[in-house]
């Protein structure tokens, strides 16, 4: 029978697994029904087919948590909605830990639950014993228990899905190759398949492990890779319980799940196998990859410790299938910033079912609504670089990147693989003076510094780590001397022509229209009000700004600006991130070295905080920037790159009889969170407004251009705000923050950190985080609060701020 091919659509989908098919009827319950999906073979048969099906809901953060949430619940109600069975059924799920370390792992992930809304137990070793009797105890140290996480059969749900779907009018097409993207003047205008042209406005890559072609098709960085993914499904066992929870064995690196009877038992292997490196075969379908026995034997081994009962079972099944994944094991979603109206939605990192519901429901919503329905960074496409499509890069990635579900999640982990990618002009100058480096967007980065005679690796805990206590003698020499960080991993735009400043001034919510020399903290919000970016400009002339912002959110800061950039402007922007390398040199020595090496002058009056002059130093010319993100005295010099190393020696000749310390990321981060600066991503997002984060001192209601997001801001201002960012204090010396810890005040729980560090000249751990009343947070409010912080199920008392606890007038900064 010949297909009747449609020759246009409102949306086409690329890709008739889970995703897609959760995308198509989210959509159509938004009543979009003029959508077409397209599957090149048949619906599940890449990698949907053979997921474990796993529905677990506690995911890494609040708003990846919610989507998850809901994906259960959305599961727990197809069936009733499609008559379609799903095989849904929630016997919930035990996490299990073989060290103390894992156990703190376990816990601080149920005190995060806790403010996500979840039911979590802690359990004893007796009580993992009751819930799942045929495991072997010997080991154990506690376990957590999540009642309502769930599992499901993964080609039913995805086909009650279609159903569901179908029944509102979206046409589904099997056996239909997508075999080209067409696009017009930067926007998306079709497909082309083997069966004819479909014209449409939107289109979307759910193409699974796929998805990297089909970016490619469109010109689109789609970062991903598959690897082999194993799991062995045993005979049946007699009297096995069918309410069985998942359980999950991290450590062994293996998960356990009742299957008719049966177990499955998979495994998340710390050396993964990728494959397809050579491309996937054009007739793969519901394909197996060849056994590898010997691979899977050392989890096997592993399980049958665990699980006794497994060394007398009989395995019916041994099953390895592809799945795809990222180089950090987020997916990607969201609207590409190479094309406009293509989205994304792939690279699921083996936990497609348990997202498909959330990740669907959003980005249905962002088509609809044109912007996304909540914070979406941690898996928002544009995060990815160019360079994370490399074959080769991937390639390295991938064999760390799927044993990274069960590793320890560390505070500070740096990965192993594909690294040295970038490199600043002076990472061998940073290697000399002993930089244990980590990696952000590609870039080395000096962390900290190990003294002569120490390694300069990390050794991983919850606790404080090795480089706790030279990370505090870093940060004594930023608060009481002088410290260089190299932050030649900035951002930085060149916005040049004739209307770079009312451009700017619209996208800008400070007022840009400052003298040359001028320096402007300022956000860039959306039309809600939430900030997108957070970052500053120095105008360099009547007709050029330099921005500058961080290194993680390059593609996103870029693609904002340029989408928020007129058609008939008369501006130009450049990106001249590798032009330029940026030596910051912080603390209140910074003014006596920095004199030594030229003769401009340094004074308070001659050269303001907020200010830039092009500056002699040593043999050589520099930018000057007078800011700190650090609390302290002090300026960046932006240096062409090939003068950076002679800069870079000038200094440290000058600066070491000062006791000029080399400084890393991890003190840069402690400096900040004591003086309350905020961090994009994490203190404020695009659900953040800046009234909510206190930065409202940033934004120029009265200049001379509106600025996007003003109205949402007056507006807010005339109904209230129901949270606040509050700066935290732990009385007790010991304990670490990182983020997520849960906020009570008066002992309830009214919101959670969004960044901690240690503060080592305040001598505690500090944390930022959102105080939340419906009736509004006045500073009454947050004063008259007692207030406590819960660190791995244990609460610690904590002073609440809405002031800077170091320097809050800022007299350092500015002296």
């Amino acid at each position: 029978m010949v297909k009747k091919m449609p020759g246009e659509a409102r949306v086409v989908i690329i890709g008739g697994g889970v995703i897609g098919c959760s995308l198509a009827y989210h959509l159509s319950k938004l009543g979009w029904s003029d959508v077409v999906l397209l599957e090149r073979k048949k619906l599940t048969c890449g990698t949907t087919w053979h997921a474990a099906g796993l529905v677990g809901q506690l995911r890494a953060t609040s708003n990846m948590t919610k989507l998850a949430q809901y994906t259960a619940g959305l599961y727990g109600t197809l069936e009733a909605e499609t008559g379609q069975a799903t095989g849904f059924k929630q016997n919930g799920s035990i996490s299990i830990a073989t060290d103390n370390e894992r156990f703190e792992e376990l816990k601080r992930g149920a005190s995060m639950a806790r403010t996500f809304g979840l039911e979590v137990n802690l359990l004893t070793v007796e009580e993992i014993k009751g819930l799942w009797p045929l495991i072997e105890t010997k080991g154990l140290v506690g376990g957590v228990f999540l009642p309502k996480d769930g599992q499901t059969n993964p080609i039913d749900t995805t086909m009650a899905l279609a159903k569901g779907a179908r029944m509102a009018g979206v046409r589904i097409l099997e056996d239909t190759k997508v075999t080209a993207v067409h696009q017009r003047d930067g926007r998306v205008t079709g497909v082309a398949t083997e069966a004819g042209d479909i014209a449409a406005e939107i289109v979307v890559n759910c193409g699974g492990m796929w998805g990297r072609e089909v970016g490619r098709m469109a010109g689109v960085n789609c970062p991903l890779h598959a690897c082999e993914h194993f799991y062995v499904l045993t005979e049946e066992i007699d009297g096995l319980p069918s309410d069985l929870p998942v359980m999950r064995d991290p450590g062994g690196c293996a998960y356990y799940k009742e299957d008719a009877g049966k177990i499955l038992l998979g495994a998340f292997e710390p050396n993964a196998k990728p494959w397809g490196m050579n491309g996937i075969p054009d007739d793969f379908s519901f394909d197996e990859l060849p056994e590898d026995f010997d691979h899977f034997m050392p989890v096997l081994e592993g399980a049958m410790q665990r699980v006794p009962a497994l060394e007398n079972i009989g395995i019916r099944k041994f099953f390895n299938g592809p799945e795809s994944f990222t180089p950090d094991d987020r997916y990607m979603l969201g609207e590409a910033p190479e094309l406009k109206n293509f989205f994304v939605a792939c690279g699921f990192n083996s936990i497609g079912i348990q997202s498909a519901g959330g990740a669907g429901k959003v980005l249905a919503e962002w088509i609809v609504e044109g912007h996304p329905p909540m914070d979406l960074s941690d898996v928002d496409v544009r995060r990815m670089a160019p360079y994370q499509g490399n074959k080769t890069y991937l390639y390295q990635r991938a064999t760390e990147a799927l044993g990274l579900l069960y590793a320890m999640h560390w505070p500070y982990y740096q990965y192993q693989t594909a690294r040295n990618v970038r490199t600043s002009p002076l990472h061998e100058r940073l290697c000399d003076r002993g930089a244990c480096f980590g990696e952000t967007a590609g870039w080395e980065r000096a962390n900290w510094f190990a003294p002569t005679g120490v390694e300069a690796k990390y050794d991983y805990s919850y606790k404080r780590q090795n480089w706790f206590e030279y990370a505090a003698a870093e940060h004594k020499a930023v608060r009481e001397g002088v410290a260089l960080f190299d932050m030649t991993s900035f951002a930085k735009f060149l916005v040049q022509g004739p209307d770079a400043e009312s451009v700017l001034q619209r996208i800008c919510a400070n007022d840009v229209a400052v003298p040359p020399g001028r320096v402007i903290y300022t956000q860039w919000l959306n039309p809600r009000g939430g900030i997108e970016s957070d970052l500053t400009l120095t105008r360099l002339a009547e007709d050029s700004y330099l921005v500058v912002t961080a290194a993680a959110v390059a593609g996103r800061d870029m693609d904002w600006l340029k989408r928020n950039i007129p058609e008939d402007a008369r501006v130009v922007v450049t990106d001249v991130t590798s032009g330029e390398a940026v030596l910051s040199i912080m603390g209140p020595k910074s003014r006596d070295l920095l004199s030594q090496l030229t003769s401009a002058d340094l004074s308070n009056a001659a050269f303001p905080f907020g200010s830039a002059q092009e500056i002699d130093i040593g043999m050589a010319h520099a930018r000057a920037t007078r800011l700190t993100y650090v609390g302290e005295l002090g300026w960046e010099l932006y240096v062409p790159t090939e003068f950076a190393r002679g800069i870079f020696d000038a200094v440290v000749e000058a600066g070491d009889p000062m006791g000029l310390k080399m400084a890393g990321m991890h003190v840069l981060d402690s400096c900040r969170i004591e003086k309350a600066y905020r961090h994009w991503g994490h203190d404020i997002t695009d659900e953040d407004t800046p009234l909510e984060a206190g930065l409202g001192f940033a934004c120029a209601f009265d200049k001379n251009q509106p600025f996007i997001g003003r109205d949402a801001l007056l507006r807010q201002k005339e109904t209230g705000i129901g949270k606040r960012l509050v700066q935290f204090q732990l009385e007790d010396p010991e304990p670490l923050l990182y983020h997520n810890e849960p906020i009570y005040r008066d002992g309830e729980i009214v919101g959670y950190l969004s960044s901690g560090n240690y503060g080592h000249h305040l001598g505690a751990a500090i944390g930022l985080g959102y105080v939340h009343h419906a009736d509004g947070v006045p500073a009454d409010f947050i004063k008259s609060g007692s207030y406590e912080i819960e660190v791995a199920c244990e609460r610690f008392v904590a002073k609440a701020s809405l002031r800077p606890l170091y320097d809050p007038k800022s007299e350092r900064v500015k002296v």
